[in-house]
């Protein structure tokens, strides 16, 4: 039944191998390797997206200026040419000078002129560029041109001038007029220069563009303000459409200048007054506050649109792209890109992931091995060695547990080996009284003196025992009593010696102690005189035992250079240890001779007492030996106050101990 409930409190033990993942090393070994993979691969995206985007916006900042030049090129070919004939030439020179593929085609999508070589160009984007319409102008376009006239209200293309233009005659003449005028005006000090306007009429510019300064000088720019024979014509025309509009509105005709400026034909209504027009440089019409000048401007706009149309080319789709015939510069987000780098991001992170798994599994091996080993050795099974496969943390971690491992196996070992000698030594002199006490009882033995005497004898040793195995629980568990005092190291030795002499003599041994050299101090230190005495009656009664006739057992006591600690040395003549059983001299139970015979050896626990009591001083104590020669035993022990204080415990104090128990445990137990 017993054994029924271990294994049932067994089968509820953690097993390794059930963890949950999110619990386990590798899973959290897992989870924080995704994690970082995730945080990384996220910051690698915003950081490429943040990155693309600015180089995109730059980019396509560059692409804005330049495809307003291009546009602005091909806007000024239309406005000066009726058709697109001859635009291939220029279309080319654009594409080379820009590096881009510039495609013009009609509204039909029939392709005018294309910069792509080979004999099937790239298909062309579903969406164009822009419009090319000289009498309809892309504002955003034309406001990224530098250099350029400003846009005209009604979106007609300064440029696109049709019947306008002035013949080279004409052109002459109102150059000359303002050459003489500039060559005047420079005269008189006032720095000015001719500009030539779209319709080829010059124009004196004044530098600081104050045109009042001519005031009150004597020169004369009237010849200029003149219009020619042939804008006396296409004003005229101009004029009949922009009538024409307003009668199809009920509203009366206007007298129309050459800037575009106009003066109603009727007396307007008071509200409608004539508003005096100065002249412009762009040919733009007034806007009015009022419903009539609307309407004029509008009309003027429609005629300006009905007279030029057949002057300047029909609109064209203008389409800009990359070079390699990709129609949208640069790089964008779309969904196929999109995709693109979401799959990137999850190749990275599965790898990391993988790796994870991986290392983690490499890393969760040997502990799981460990584990393993560890419940059968809490089960009670023969655990084997760890393999240590690399020098790392776990494979420390194993090596220790090796280490562990097999000195919990050789303590094992002690202790069966222990209670196996303790069963021994306690069954010999049990044995004896039992047997004497037998023979009495049946009338084979008397009770004489002899009788009792033996029984005496064994009771001792059993008492021996006891003794020895209490005093070395109490050392085990630290509860060992020491009372100390102050202590004559020499007075003590010659003390044990006197004890000793007499078996020391029965055995043929000479037993002395050796004395400082004259005018050295004594030694003297703190300690419990009764334990002291118990320790070093020990080492002296085992040297005796082990020393042949004729041999010589010396006691010597003298402090270290130091100062700190008193040496006692215990050294004989005797057989010696051999270099394989020294280590374990002061094991419990150990004996050089295996036979346990009582007239060669005791019960093995003298030694191991002597270095429980020299430890519980806050000493030590070692052994060196050569075999056939002899050994020395020492005791070191601190010079100052003993380690230990008195503690009070239930049990008898040693000094309440009767001297009779005090003489037989003094006597000691040997190796």
């Amino acid at each position: 039944m017993p054994r029924r409930s271990r294994q049932g409190r067994r089968g509820r033990q953690w097993d390794p191998q059930r963890l949950p993942l999110r619990k386990s090393l590798l899973g959290r070994l897992l989870a924080v390797s995704a994690l970082v993979a995730a945080c990384s691969v996220a910051a690698t995206a915003w950081l490429a997206v943040q990155t693309t985007s600015g180089a995109i916006k730059q980019e396509q900042g560059q692409n804005l200026t330049a495809d307003a030049r291009i546009y602005n090129k091909l806007l000024g070919y239309a406005a000066g040419h009726s058709r697109w004939d001859g635009v291939a030439e220029t279309v080319r020179d654009l594409a080379r000078q820009s590096d881009r593929r510039i495609a013009l085609t009609t509204q039909n999508r029939e392709v005018i002129a294309d910069s792509a070589t080979g004999s099937s160009p790239p298909v062309l984007p579903t969406q164009a560029s822009a419009i090319v319409d000289p009498l309809s102008v892309d504002t955003a376009l034309a406001a990224q041109t530098a250099g350029t006239n400003e846009t005209a209200a009604d979106r007609i293309d300064p440029r696109a001038v049709g019947p306008f233009r002035l013949p080279v005659a004409e052109r002459t003449q109102l150059r000359r007029a303002a050459d003489e005028g500039v060559s005047c005006l420079n005269a008189v000090g006032i720095a000015s220069d001719v500009v030539e306007g779209p319709t080829g009429r010059p124009h004196i510019q004044i530098v600081g563009n104050d045109p009042d300064r001519i005031l009150g000088t004597r020169c004369t720019t009237d010849a200029l303000d003149k219009p020619t024979r042939t804008e006396k014509k296409a004003l005229g025309t101009l004029n009949k459409l922009a009538d024409a509009c307003l009668d199809r509105q009920g509203r009366p005709g206007v007298h129309l200048r050459l800037d575009l400026s106009w003066d109603q034909g009727s007396k307007p209504e008071p509200s409608a007054a004539p508003v005096r027009r100065s002249s412009a440089p762009t040919p733009v019409p007034a806007v009015r506050s009022s419903d009539a000048d609307r309407a004029i401007a509008s009309c003027v706009g429609t005629a300006r649109h009905e007279q030029l149309s057949s002057y300047v080319a029909s609109p064209a789709l203008l389409f800009i792209g990359d070079a390699n015939g990709a129609t949208v510069p640069g790089f964008d987000l779309s969904p196929a890109n999109t995709a693109r780098i979401a799959g990137v991001a999850a190749l990275v992170l599965a790898l990391t992931v993988g790796a994870s798994v991986l290392a983690g599994a490499r890393l969760v091996r040997p502990l799981r091995a460990l584990t393993g080993a560890a419940q059968r050795m809490r089960d009670g099974e023969e655990s084997a060695a760890v393999l240590v496969a690399d020098d790392n943390e776990i494979g420390r971690l194993a090596a220790a547990f090796n280490d562990m491992t097999a000195h919990r196996a050789r303590l094992e070992e002690q202790r069966k080996m222990m209670v196996s000698d303790v069963a021994h030594e306690l069954r010999t002199p049990l044995s004896n009284i039992r047997g004497w006490l037998e023979a009495a009882q049946d009338g084979l033995a008397d009770p004489e003196p002899a009788f009792i005497s033996s029984l005496l004898e064994e009771a001792v040793q059993l008492q021996h025992i006891i003794d020895d195995l209490q005093d070395l629980a109490a050392a085990d568990a630290g509860a060992l009593r020491l009372h100390p005092e102050p202590v004559r190291i020499l007075d003590l030795l010659g003390q044990i010696t006197a004890a000793h002499r007499a078996r020391a003599e029965t055995a043929g041994v000479t037993l002395v102690v050796r004395k400082p050299p004259p005018g050295s101090p004594s030694p003297e230190l703190t300690a419990d005189p009764v334990r002291l005495r118990q320790a070093i009656d020990n080492l002296v009664s085992n040297a005796v035992r082990h020393t042949p006739s004729g041999g010589h057992v010396t006691l010597r006591a003298y402090g270290t250079e130091s100062g700190d600690e008193v040496v006692v040395d215990v050294s004989d003549t005797g057989t010696g240890i051999s270099v394989e059983d020294l280590p374990y001299v002061f094991d419990r139970f150990w004996r050089a001779e295996k036979s346990r015979n009582r007239r060669t050896g005791g019960s093995g626990l003298g030694l191991a007492i002597v270095r429980k009591l020299a430890e519980a001083h806050g000493g030590g104590a070692s052994a060196v030996s050569t075999e056939g020669e002899g050994s020395v035993f020492t005791l070191r022990l601190p010079a100052g106050p003993a380690a230990n204080e008195p503690v009070q415990v239930p049990g008898r104090r040693t000094e309440d101990a009767e001297p009779s128990e005090l003489v037989h445990r003094s006597s000691g137990l040997m190796r």
